[in-house]
């Protein structure tokens, strides 16, 4: 075996599975509570549970995992009934409940573990929070490198190890058979009730599993990288899709290419820049999660800043067309085949919006040019007939069954004669009248109702 790989095996190999599974259990429970908008849920769990976890080492004296986890989960159920006590008692809105009880239950927890200190006992803030991935090596002996998977071998994986991996089947074993269960009581908890499930046991099932992720990972990861994978990669993934099985699926692609990445940023990529020793991998993990967040944000083909951006210009775009068409329409109507640029500048709100919708109609062919100004064609003839009898259409609902008064209906039928079907059908009441309520005909709607 090479010296490289050895090392491999050594110092990373170990981290790295801790940092996915980690990512992985966070991942998947936290797309529940994002779709539950209870995000805070997980920051107030993965702090709450401290006093538990300290609880459990002062009892014991020990770090093995099982007390900690029994204080951790008692811990994360006290949270939960509390944050449940204080918003039903104090009538107070979840979020400042859920606020008070973690920052409580924190702070008792820093008391606790100040104490542990100062009687010499080995526990401190920074492995709760900050986590220590780098101790998990695993110095295999040289006769055992050729062996990794043998029995010597593994008995020399740290516990967390164990605990993560454990804590990972549970957690997919969990979202597995409680999907239906999950989906229904974070999209709709009445409709839940009525067919039988108890959504707060439901949350308080997802409670209990926050908990077991964060005390599984606070000495390895610790409780601050428990909260961005918690919320970083299902938000990301959130952004990308619409449908909760392609979300789950995706936020777990998501926090294993963060844990990875993040991984080589923090062990291999900083020591070549001259950071060796000053950086915390699970806090470059952190990092990486919450530019993965930012970059969903931005660049999501259907809900980022630039698709949005886009979707906004171009609906500018066709509703300075639509106006423009519709103002020859009208002009057309009044006698005038032609509009002189300085009226349409007036019409349009001001001359740059409608030198730009001119520009477009003539790229489009639904206007030309002639001596007296701009003119329909006869394709923008037919779209301005369109964009009329939408408006008028609106007009008249607005009139007769919304109760408007005639001359209050003009602006509303403004904005609303530009909503489209997916189709990219104007869209409105149907109607066989043939006059709006100012008297003007309704193009195509003379008793046919198209």
């Amino acid at each position: 075996m090479s010296d490289a790989m050895a090392m491999f095996l050594r110092a990373d190999l170990l981290p790295i599975v801790a940092a996915l599974s980690a990512a992985l259990s966070c991942a998947l429970l936290g797309n529940f509570l994002v779709l539950r908008r209870e995000s805070m849920l997980g920051d107030a769990i993965s702090h709450a549970v401290l006093p538990g976890i300290v609880a459990g080492f002062l009892m014991t004296g020990s770090r093995a995992g099982l007390p900690m986890l029994l204080g951790a989960g008692a811990a994360g159920i006290t949270a939960v009934v509390l944050v449940e006590l204080v918003r039903r008692l104090g009538r107070v809105e979840p979020g400042a409940a859920m606020g008070v009880v973690f920052s409580v239950m924190f702070a008792l927890g820093v008391v606790l573990m100040e104490q542990a200190a100062a009687d010499h006992v080995d526990l401190d803030a920074g492995c709760v929070l900050y986590g220590q991935l780098e101790s998990l090596s695993w110095w295999l002996p040289d006769d055992l490198l050729a062996a990794p998977l043998s029995s010597e071998a593994l008995d020399l994986v740290p516990s967390e190890i164990w605990l993560l991996l454990s804590t990972l089947v549970v957690v997919v074993v969990f979202v597995l058979v409680m999907f239906k269960e999950l989906r229904l009581a974070s999209f709709d908890r009445q409709l839940a009730t009525s067919l039988g499930f108890r959504p707060r046991l439901v949350s308080y099932a997802l409670a209990i599993m926050v908990a077991l992720v964060t005390v599984a990972s606070f000495k390895a990861v610790g409780s601050i990288l428990v909260v961005a994978m918690l919320v970083c990669p299902p938000a990301a993934a959130r952004m990308l899709t619409d449908r909760l099985e392609t979300q789950v699926i995706l936020s777990a692609v998501i926090g294993t290419a963060v844990a990875l990445s993040a991984y080589a940023l923090g062990a291999w990529g900083a020591p070549a820049v001259g950071l060796s020793g000053s950086v915390n991998i699970a806090g470059m993990m952190a990092t990486v999660g919450g530019g993965a967040l930012a970059l969903a944000v931005v660049a999501s083909p259907t809900h980022g800043v630039i698709a949005r951006a886009r979707r906004r210009r171009s609906l500018a775009a066709r509703v300075g067309i639509e106006d423009l068409v519709g103002s020859l329409y009208r002009s057309e109507e009044l006698g005038s085949d032609a509009v002189a640029p300085e009226v349409l500048a007036s019409l349009l709100g001001g001359q740059a919006r409608a030198a730009r919708s001119v520009q477009r109609g003539l790229a489009q062919g639904l206007v030309e040019r002639s001596e007296g100004g701009i003119r329909l064609t006869d394709a923008g003839r037919t779209r301005g007939a369109a964009t009329i009898r939408s408006h008028r259409l609106w007009e008249t609902y607005l009139v007769e069954e919304v109760g408007l008064r005639p001359d209050h209906v003009h602006v509303p039928a403004e904005t609303l004669e530009h909503v489209r079907a997916d189709s990219g059908r104007p869209i409105g009441p149907s109607s066989s009248v043939s006059v709006d309520p100012h008297g003007h005909p309704i193009p195509g709607g003379e008793g046919n109702g198209e």
